[in-house]
């Protein structure tokens, strides 16, 4: 028969045990440091559908010029992601993580097939769900993926004639 007092000395006991072999293991396996983002293949494939999304008519319509500029804007991407801090960038990398994932990316995106395979309008239906969504969590989401691409393509210079941007003002001389 369990009494009162010896039911807790056994809990006192366990948490004892539990507190001191969380100790011994983070001394023995203390956290790694975050790590810089890198755009694996999985990551490149999320990148390579959201961005023809989020960019959309401001592309250029012939072929060519298109892949180019939508390979000049995953590289600008890259570097803006590169220039958030390490914690934020492992951020990131999660986020394009558990969209790389099969499930994640049929329930929370609702792209069925693969990235690669995702048709422009259903990538853009996913990005707008996720801009109005009533859980913060996935607006955080929609909002850094659209600062992450939107912000380094219209700080290049030669995208700014897509919207009428003459450029910044020119300093007058005396």
């Amino acid at each position: 028969m369990t009494t009162r007092r010896s039911f807790l000395k056994i809990g006192a006991a366990a948490a004892i045990t539990l507190a001191v072999g969380g100790v011994i293991y983070r001394l023995a396996n203390p956290p790694a440091l975050p790590h810089p983002f890198t755009l694996d293949g999985d990551a490149k494939a999320v990148l390579a559908a959201i961005v023809p999304a989020m960019l959309g008519p401001v592309l250029p319509a012939e072929t060519a010029a298109r892949a180019a500029a939508l390979e000049a804007a995953m590289t600008r991407t890259l570097a803006a992601i590169h220039g958030l801090p390490l914690g934020t960038q492992k951020e990131v990398q999660d986020l394009f993580g558990l969209l790389a994932l099969a499930p994640a990316r049929r329930w929370l995106a609702g792209v069925s097939g693969s990235w690669e395979q995702a048709a422009p309008q259903q990538v853009a239906a996913f990005l707008e769900s996720w801009r109005h969504h009533r859980l913060d969590a996935l607006q955080t989401a929609y909002l850094a993926l659209h600062d992450l691409i939107l912000g380094p393509w219209y700080a290049e210079p030669s995208s700014w004639a897509a919207i009428g941007y003459p450029g910044p003002l020119k300093e007058l001389q005396k």
